[in-house]
Formats: C-alpha cells, structure tokens, sequence
C-alpha cells in the first residue's frame, strides 16, 4: 500500500505539518489576521451564550408566577 506511512503519524505531527504548510502556502501575513478573526468569533460566540442564558432565565422568572397561579 502506498499510504501506508499515513498510519505511523500522530496528531501532533499532523497538526505540525498543517501549520507549516499553512505559513508556506497561506503566508505569514496572513496568520495574525486569522488569529484576530478567531478572536472575534469567540468573543461573538461567548456573547451570545451569555444572552442565550440571560433570556432562559428571564423565560424561567416569568413562568414561575403562572406556576403559582395553576
């Protein structure tokens, strides 16, 4: 087979090699726009987790006085 050295990499090597041909195809101008591009979508996602809750709690506190009701 001739893939069969494929077998023999871990994912540290893999990640190794995704990196470097990254910085060699992808430029290394390019690598602190992704990493400010990453940034921003964590900082998005975490804000919209934060509302996600604050909104189930918000719909939690209104349906506790109809519980009551009932």
């Amino acid at each position: 087979m001739t893939l069969a050295f494929i077998q023999n990499i871990g994912p540290w090597q893999l990640i190794i090699c995704v990196i470097v041909a990254f910085v060699l195809f992808g430029g290394a101008k390019k690598i602190p726009e992704l990493a400010r591009s990453l940034g921003k979508a964590k900082g998005e996602f975490q804000k919209g987790l934060a509302e996600g809750e604050k909104e189930s709690k918000e719909e939690e506190k209104a349906a506790e006085p109809a519980k009551e009701l009932a």
